[in-house]
């Protein structure tokens, strides 16, 4: 599906986020004038990981998430502040945020093996 072409700054309607989501984005939601995501984590070093991972994904986009974090999850949420809104801006970096957080490389092909499936090595609570 094709998106409107709308500028970096210009904000979409609660309708176009919801409808963007479900096709983008299906385990984001929006809540409040944001763009949600819960990431299960198995422990607290993970949720660590996971935290400074979206901590260098925000910053080399130079757009900067909240996080709320506790023992086994980080919630991300996304809003463009001066848009006052949601924009291009937040579907793009959730985007990037979902690629490299729920990364499975056991399930491409290639040398890359992936977690091992063992409590001693959990990670990321994958959906």
């Amino acid at each position: 599906m094709s998106w409107r072409n709308v500028d970096n700054e210009q904000t979409y309607t609660d309708d176009e986020v919801e409808a963007r989501l479900k096709t983008e984005l299906p385990h984001w939601y929006l809540e409040n004038g944001w763009i949600r995501r819960k990431y299960k984590t198995s422990s607290w070093k993970s949720t660590l990981m996971v935290v400074a991972t979206v901590g260098h994904l925000a910053e080399a986009a130079f757009h900067h998430p909240d996080m709320s974090l506790s023992y086994a999850f980080v919630i991300v949420k996304l809003t463009n502040h001066a848009a006052k809104g949601i924009t291009n801006k937040d579907f793009e970096l959730a985007k990037k945020i979902e690629e490299v957080i729920m990364w499975q490389p056991g399930l491409e092909d290639g040398a890359l093996e992936g977690t091992p499936d063992d409590p001693r090595f959990n990670y990321i609570k994958y959906d």
